[in-house]
């Protein structure tokens, strides 16, 4: 009888031994209320030894969130509509405030986080949000940042996901890209022949100053030919005979007129 009135004293001291102490992992922090009142200080980890039924201690975790902004749909500055979704990374570096001055912390930061990207939407035009993301992500780092300091919370890093267009929009951007592209071809294609004419005249007033070198160039396409097509026969006619023909022609006619 005496066995067991000892084990059940035991027992009821055990229990009560593990109510009063508390294990703090290695990325949390302990915030211990007492009648409904925060106890100064921040319990580390470790044992905490807590006062039985008068104390009551809150874990705070204190690793960096990661948390994933639903995308937000709005219509920009330039009036096309778009879904834009982001992540949120943030952590606690005041637990007392994460706890006591607002009700769930996370769920207030992705609040403000929705908010704050459905803002940034509407001030921003289409090219910004496909090009310029840098600096969209530091704005909505500090409109979010802003409030989240009162609640112990410091934002860490916000990144825009991606930006959702819709299908028209896309069609559209795709005729501008093509478009964009046959013209820098057609340009460069007309630098090409004005840089070539610019050579031909060069080489025309070459060959007119020294008229054998006309004669080696029709040479040398001779060769040519006759290298690829060994089957034609070609009979290089000089310029100059035709225009001895042209003025013997016109010598002939004037004396008759």
């Amino acid at each position: 009888m005496v066995g067991y009135v000892f084990l059940i004293v035991l027992t009821v001291v055990l229990l009560g031994a593990s109510s009063c102490l508390r294990i703090i992992r290695q990325y949390e922090r302990g915030l211990v209320f007492r009648f409904g009142r925060v106890r100064e200080g921040v319990r580390f980890p470790g044992l905490a030894v807590l006062v039985p039924v008068a104390d009551r201690m809150e874990k705070v975790n204190m690793q960096i969130v990661t948390m994933p902004v639903p995308a937000q749909e709005g219509i920009t500055r330039d009036n096309v509509t778009v879904r834009v979704d982001a992540v949120v990374y943030f952590k606690v570096i005041d637990p007392v405030a994460a706890i006591v001055q607002v009700e769930d912390y996370r769920f207030a930061v992705g609040q403000v986080a929705q908010t704050s990207l459905r803002s940034i939407i509407g001030k921003s035009d289409l090219d910004d949000l496909l090009c310029d993301r840098e600096r969209l992500n530091q704005g909505l780092e500090m409109m979010i940042d802003s409030p989240a300091l009162g609640w112990g919370v410091h934002i860490d890093r916000v990144e825009i996901k991606d930006v959702a267009l819709p299908e028209s929009m896309k069609r559209s951007m795709s005729r501008q890209a093509e478009a964009e592209r046959e013209r820098r071809a057609r340009v460069i294609s007309a630098d090409g022949e004005f840089q070539a004419s610019r050579k031909l005249s060069d080489a025309a007033k070459v060959m007119a100053d020294t008229p054998a070198a006309l004669q080696l160039r029709l040479l040398e396409t001779v060769v040519e030919v006759a290298a690829e097509k060994n089957s034609t026969l070609v009979l290089p006619f000089p310029v100059e005979l035709l225009r001895f023909l042209e003025r013997a022609t016109s010598e002939e006619k004037s004396p008759t007129a």
